[in-house]
């Protein structure tokens, strides 16, 4: 500031910088803009993140298709391309024409061959019709008519037509816990599917108590009509872990929980 013994004041302002480093005060509408910025930009950002089914906001930072930024595959990614949108004999059908399409089809044709359905003649027409290509169901299914004998039916607990006993529940289900792609090409895939199984009979003096199983499903699939089919399937036993320490319920309990669970309709 400068001045005259004769003259009015002047005031000199001088840049920030040569005003001996005074900062600038805060202007608080400027600060609260900033930080509603940051954030609209962090909930859109999640937003995305969710709707793409992967990134930070859920854990998984892979792609859509379930693999992580270098290719490897997420233990805990949603797989399958794309959800299917129909069902045949109760049975999802149109699946991708991918591998993990192929995967998707293996996953819920074991679901549906280790279901009660099996165990009566038109339910088990019904899925081998859906399951298998039209050249594989024909003779499969006939096959499969002597396996499920009056005789067979009646060591599990069934009638002849694959009923229960009157207060008694028959359980048969399977539970994919992992598949996985032995061989793929455009239009033949071979899939695993490792599961885990219940069956037996639920209710008060069942001579034939529900019990766990452990399995594997191998499919050679073939894209067929617009769809996965099964060309041939297979099962073999295990792996089964060590039997965990968990108490083993009641008759009834395990009734209950028969009525009150339901199966899964798709898998993977």
């Amino acid at each position: 500031m400068s001045s005259s013994d004769d003259g009015p004041l002047t005031r000199t302002v001088l840049p920030e910088d040569e005003q001996g480093g005074t900062a600038r005060r805060p202007r608080p509408l400027r600060s609260l803009l900033i930080v509603l910025g940051v954030v609209a930009l962090l909930l859109a950002a999640i937003a995305v993140a969710n709707r793409g089914g992967g990134g930070a906001a859920d854990g998984n930072s892979g792609n859509a298709d379930g693999t992580g930024p270098e290719g490897r595959t997420n233990p805990t990614a949603p797989t399958g391309v794309a959800p299917v949108t129909g069902s045949r004999g109760g049975i999802a059908k149109g699946f991708a024409h991918t591998e993990q399409g192929a995967q998707s089809a293996a996953a819920n044709f074991a679901v549906a061959l280790g279901s009660d359905g099996m165990f009566k003649k038109a339910q088990r027409h019904t899925l081998v019709d859906s399951v298998f290509t039209p050249q594989a169901a024909a003779p499969l299914k006939a096959q499969q008519d002597q396996a499920y004998s009056t005789d067979f039916l009646k060591k599990v607990g069934l009638d002849a037509e694959g009923n229960a006993p009157s207060g008694m529940n028959f359980i048969s289900r399977t539970v994919p816990v992992g598949t996985k792609a032995d061989a793929y090409q455009a239009d033949t895939a071979t899939v695993s599917v490792w599961c885990t199984g219940l069956i037996g009979m639920a209710g008060t003096g069942s001579e034939n108590p529900v019990r766990t199983d452990w399995l594997t499903y191998t499919f050679e699939l073939r894209w067929t009509d617009g769809d996965w089919k099964t060309v041939k399937a297979s099962q073999k036993k295990g792996p089964a872990p060590v039997d965990g320490d968990v108490p083993v319920s009641g008759a009834e309990e395990i009734a209950g929980a028969v009525k009150e669970f339901g199966g899964f309709t798709y898998a993977r």
